[in-house]
């Protein structure tokens, strides 16, 4: 797909968040989008059967809601009609291993249940008059021209049906259908070389329970935003979050890396909530009423593709989301960095329709890998800290050594130091408006390594292992994410 002004048709695999803002961007582009997704949606906002991770918290982190907000804009106003509250001057509780944060939240960020994010979203694409949906059907191949140098289309087939396949043709197929993925097996029967992904053997598993708030404790919502009493490697902890969502209802999430896995037992359960560091949630609990039992979901590894290295991609093709990597979900990365690919996609789609040049394809790949290097990074840093978590990849992931062991003590001195400013950094860094240099420089560095002993055994052996001054180290230890798109930090 070398000229974008042809405006033909484009076909995107899965209904997802991240097919939703792929089939927003490409409606400015292509005179028709089709979504094409294997489930029946339902008719109002419930979970559906192709996202069995729907049940448990999701979220937009400032980055992701922004970008949603531009593409679907006042999109909250409509997850506010379904009862969904907002977050504004509502109390935070942090816990982490080092101590208690505790403060207002400072924005209108409204809270929602993944079913009802995606039943506003859907029903926005639904309106958009070139977008429409073919619903019921598994996609079962690309179709490509005879050279299998371009891709032309997929063949598929509706559910239920035996052998009644067909051909979609278009001239852009985009791969959004997430975790299930079928693009790497698709490519090899093509005769493509794929590159094997990197892996984060995570065994990471969370269990999630819903309760209902009765009507005389509703204070709460106006009170509370979100306990969050994180996890701690050092001692095999459980993190637990309790939340709201619509409609006067609680959500607690249990989690926990390296293979131990909250339970899924309503007695196990409560009695592991119990067991947390802290018993803000077990007390918050003791009046609510369990509407559902724990639910369990298990991720065995996290992955990192590398389809921008191939030598040979097909035209006519792209990835984007869960299909090009996926992410711890407790740190709510996921459907933020589609929001971004999204953004990073409408950004090379205009460039290109006003200066057309040849392999456009590949260079999308490479923006998209430019926009998961920091969030991948990231959760290898923290992930790490685990026993029992693993990395596998082609090469050595740089700088992660230092990250696992420099996070941990940032937070330290943030939390000790009861700085707000840099605990918001922390998790401004780590929820993607911010860059890790902007923790992780000279100055930041030196503050925070000479502030315990754990710190200045580390600088020391930076010291010792490269002898140059400090700033040269960090250039050469940790990337620079010169390619990926951050907030501006005025915002």
């Amino acid at each position: 797909m070398n000229n974008v002004q042809n405006m033909g048709k484009a076909i995107v695999i899965g209904g997802s968040i991240a097919g939703l803002l792929t089939a927003r961007v490409l409606s400015d582009y292509y005179e028709e989008v089709l979504i094409v997704d294997k489930d029946e949606f339902p008719e109002a906002p419930e979970d559906r059967a192709g996202t069995p991770q729907a049940f448990h918290p999701h979220r937009f982190t400032m980055r992701g809601k922004l970008i949603t907000d531009r593409f679907f804009s006042g999109y909250e106003e409509e997850l506010v009609a379904l009862g969904a509250p907002s977050s504004l001057n509502k109390t935070v509780h942090n816990m982490n291993p080092y101590g208690s944060m505790i403060a207002p939240y400072p924005r209108n960020d409204i809270k929602f249940s993944r079913a009802a994010l995606e039943w506003v979203l859907r029903e926005r694409v639904n309106a958009i008059a070139n977008v429409r949906f073919l619903l019921k059907h598994d996609v079962l191949r690309l179709v490509t021209t005879p050279d299998k140098a371009t891709v032309t289309g997929v063949q598929v087939r509706e559910r239920g049906t035996l052998g009644q396949e067909k051909i979609l043709t278009a001239d852009l197929v985009m791969d959004t259908s997430g975790r299930n993925s079928k693009l790497a097996s698709w490519l090899e029967e093509l005769g493509y070389e794929v590159p094997t992904p990197d892996r984060l053997k995570v065994d990471l598993g969370y269990s999630t329970r819903r309760y209902k708030v009765p009507s005389h404790l509703t204070a709460l919502i106006e009170q509370w935003d979100v306990i969050n009493i994180m996890g701690q490697p050092a001692n095999g902890t459980f993190t637990g979050v309790f939340s709201f969502i619509e409609n006067h209802i609680a959500e607690v999430v249990l989690y926990r890396p390296g293979g131990n896995y909250p339970p899924t037992n309503a007695d196990d359960y409560e009695q592991a909530v119990a067991q947390l560091p802290s018993p803000l949630i077990t007390e918050m609990l003791q009046e609510l009423e369990p509407i559902t039992a724990p639910r369990g979901y298990r991720v065995p590894e996290l992955y990192r593709h590398h389809f921008e290295q191939m030598k040979r991609w097909p035209s006519g093709l792209l990835v984007l989301g869960d299909a090009f990597c996926i992410y711890d979900p407790i740190f709510g990365q996921g459907m933020t960095v589609a929001a971004i690919e999204a953004e990073m996609l409408e950004s090379c789609l205009r460039e290109q329709r006003n200066d057309p040049k040849p392999h456009f394809e590949q260079r999308v790949l490479q923006k998209l890998q430019d926009v998961i290097e920091p969030a991948w990074w990231l959760n290898c840093a923290n992930d790490l800290q685990w026993e029992g978590v693993k990395y596998v990849g082609s090469e050595p992931l740089k700088g992660i050594d230092f990250a696992k062991n420099y996070m941990p003590l940032f937070l330290k001195h943030a939390t000790t130091q009861r700085d707000f400013k840099l605990f918001g950094m922390y998790w401004a860094v780590n929820t993607l408006s911010f860059s890790p240099r902007e923790i992780i420089n000279p100055q930041m560095v030196t503050t925070v390594l000479t502030a315990s002993d754990e710190g200045r055994q580390l600088l020391a052996k930076l010291s010792q292992q490269y002898g140059q001054p400090l700033e040269e180290v960090l250039d050469q230890l940790v990337p620079s994410f010169s390619g990926a798109p951050f907030m501006s930090m005025s915002k």
